[in-house]
């Protein structure tokens, strides 16, 4: 995790460090024939979806990352593809959400198929898809998607937690 905010530090400090002077490029009066040069600032490249931050961070906090990594793919990749099968197979059920201020419970993939649409709303979706690998923020709870509109996390399946079963267990509207 240190890495992770050392990674930001250094990237905010970056973009305030103060940059070298720009040469001026305005036409000068000796020679009028010559057109003005407009420098345009030029977009900085995107940064990288490294994840070495975020499975340091997991197998800290909860365990082997590449469990967790293969099942965040996954649930991306199902939610891009509109694919409620592979979505309900992601899920830890009995699954409860809220919806509309009612609770909604489900039992068991089939359900979550059935009422995919009322489960997997536009923002969840987008939330999901367009989260970026290396910007995952992990803790005890698990793995959250932007402002917390999905959580994956590790389900005990022995009392010493040492098999888990990694698995959605939340879809929820930011609030």
């Amino acid at each position: 995790m240190k890495k992770l905010m050392t990674a930001s530090m250094v990237l905010w400090l970056a973009a305030c460090a103060p940059s070298a002077p720009e040469a001026d490029t305005r036409a000068t009066p000796a020679a009028p024939a010559q057109a003005a040069v407009i420098k345009t600032a030029t977009p900085p490249p995107e940064l990288a979806d490294d994840p070495a931050a975020v499975n340091q961070a997991i197998d800290e906090v909860l365990g082997d990352h590449a469990r967790y990594e293969a099942v965040i793919r996954q649930l991306q990749q199902a939610v891009a593809a509109n694919d409620a099968v592979a979505v309900a197979a992601l899920v830890d059920y009995p699954f409860s959400t809220v919806r509309e201020g009612q609770p909604l419970k489900v039992a068991d993939a089939g359900a979550f198929v059935r009422d995919y649409d009322r489960i997997m709303l536009p923002a969840i979706a987008e939330a999901i898809t367009r989260q970026k690998y290396s910007q995952l923020m992990v803790n005890y709870k698990g793995v959250m998607f932007g402002n917390g509109e999905a959580w994956v996390n590790g389900i005990c399946k022995d009392d010493a937690c040492k098999d888990v079963d990694v698995r959605v267990v939340a879809l929820q509207p930011a609030s």
